[in-house]
Order: C-alpha cells, then structure tokens, then sequence
C-alpha cells in the first residue's frame, strides 16, 4: 500500500537500535517465550538460553520520519507509518473481539543483533514479538531475505503484512491467548498453528480497513489497496508457509514438525480477514479439517 503523502506517521512506535557486539544471553529465557520466539522462520532458540553480561545497545526515535512520503521513499519510516496506522487500528477493533487494549512498549528495528526480554537474537531469527518485553523486533534486512531465499515479490504491503502479523501477536498476548495455547506441540492443528494463523487473519483485517484508518487530522494514512498489493502480501504469506520453507531449506516436507501452518492455510486465513474482519479470526474454534 502506498501512504498518503501528508500523512502525519509522527506518532508511530518505532525505535531504531544499534548493533550489539558481543552478545551473550541472559537468563530467564521462558519456557513461553521459547515457543513464541520462532517467528515466520521457525528458528528454534532453546539452544540459547545461559548466562552473562550483555552490553547495552542504544535505541534512538526515528524523528526524521515525519510523513507518508517519508513512509513511501524509507522502509525504516515505512515501519514507522505501519506502526501509526496499526495502533490506530486496534485501539478501534481490540474491544469488539474483547480485548482490553495497550500498545506494543516498542517496536525495534534492529542491525544484525540484539538483546531482548526473551533472550538474544539475530538477524537470522526473523521477525518476532517477545512477549514478556511486549515489543516487537525486526532487522528489515529480513525482507531481502524473504526474496531472496523464500522467492516472496516484495513490495511495500508485503513488508507491513510482516509487521501488521506481529502486531497480531501482541493482542493475542493481552487476550491471554499466547499463555493459554502454550503446549509445547506441533502439527498442522496444533495450537502453534493455530495461533500464527490467527495472527495472519488479523493482518488481513487491518489490511481490509488500513485505508480508512486516519491520523489525528483525519488524513488517512494508507491509500485504497491494489490488486497487486494485494497480491504481493499473499505472496508474502505464502512463502513463509511451513511446506514452503521447509521444502526451500530440507528438501521435504515433515507436517509433524509445523509450527506457522502451510502456504495454503496462510492466505487462506489472511483472506478471511481481510474479507470477514477480526471478529472471523478465531481459529481455535474450527476443526483440524476447516483449519
């Protein structure tokens, strides 16, 4: 989608932090935060939880980025628009499915590496959202990596699905739907499953509305969404479909061990709420046939 150029995205949550050298993990990495933490890749970190001294990395605002044009020429005050019109968003829709909403405490854009309230992570971790800090992390080098390993179209739209799905895991967590799906298993109607599913319905749902989602003076943020946009943030769905990267990384396909649902199951849930809203998205009420 391509913001409207006087777009006031002054307000978005979203800090730039520099890179961390010689990271080591704190402790405290949960057993909650372990099975969260694999977001879109499936990186799995139960191998980094330990100790020592981690050094302080500096976060500085992104107060260059003022406006939709800003938003449309910088992927980082592209982040930072996205950020502005999800919030808006769901300050809105958050109590019409029951969630008594608070914003994300930060968004993150990292380089390479970073500390966390879940532990350390990399570039190669992906994009994720740690609940105990309730903060979203990404290095937005993450998107060459999505086409240039997984064969996603890229595009702007496809870049804020990424980030609209984090923010999805954020109201799951208020909803207490994280704790409660917390099982440690996978599958394909596992509830890991289930719940990135859930967190790529409520993309869709923003996605449907993000053109009329205004900033304090009214002005929408977003302009009507094209076919193609449209199409390039399926695409993006897809292509972080556990078959799909599975098949891209092993060479087969093992249903056991997915955790994020497959290509198919990614757009289709992305499609429903886009098509039906938020209020359609709860996938832990279907059955593993409808999932």
């Amino acid at each position: 989608m391509t913001f409207n150029p006087d777009a006031d995205i002054s307000k978005g949550k979203a800090s730039k932090r520099g890179r961390n050298t010689g990271i080591a993990v704190g402790g405290g990495l949960g057993v909650l935060a372990i099975f969260l933490i694999s977001q879109f890749l499936g990186v799995d970190l139960s191998g980094i939880v330990g100790g020592g001294a981690q050094p302080e990395a500096s976060d500085s605002s992104l107060d260059q980025c003022l406006t939709g044009q800003d938003a449309n020429e910088n992927v980082e005050c592209r982040m930072k628009g996205a950020s502005a019109s999800l919030e808006t968003y769901w300050v809105e829709e958050a109590p019409a499915i029951g969630v008594n909403y608070n914003a994300p405490q930060d968004f993150i854009l990292f380089d390479q590496a970073t500390t966390t309230g879940c532990g350390s992570a990399s570039s190669a971790t992906g994009p994720f959202y740690c609940p105990p800090d309730q903060t979203i992390y990404i290095d937005v080098t993450f998107y060459d990596e999505l086409r240039n390993r997984f064969g996603a179209n890229g595009g702007t739209l496809a870049e804020m699905y990424v980030i609209a799905h984090e923010w999805g895991h954020h109201v799951q967590n208020l909803a207490g739907v994280l704790e409660r799906s917390q099982d440690g298993q996978t599958g394909p109607a596992s509830n890991a499953v289930r719940v990135e599913l859930q967190a790529d319905c409520f993309a869709g749902a923003w996605v449907a509305n993000a053109s009329t989602v205004p900033d304090d003076s009214g002005v929408p943020f977003l302009q009507p969404i094209t076919a193609a946009q449209r199409n390039d943030a399926l695409n993006a769905a897809a292509s972080v479909g556990d078959d799909h990267i599975q098949q891209a990384t092993q060479g087969q396909v093992n249903p056991h061990t997915f955790t994020h649902g497959t290509s198919e199951q990614r757009i289709d849930w992305f499609t429903i709420g886009y098509e039906q809203g938020a209020q359609a998205c709860d996938t832990f009420s279907v059955s593993p046939a409808d999932l």
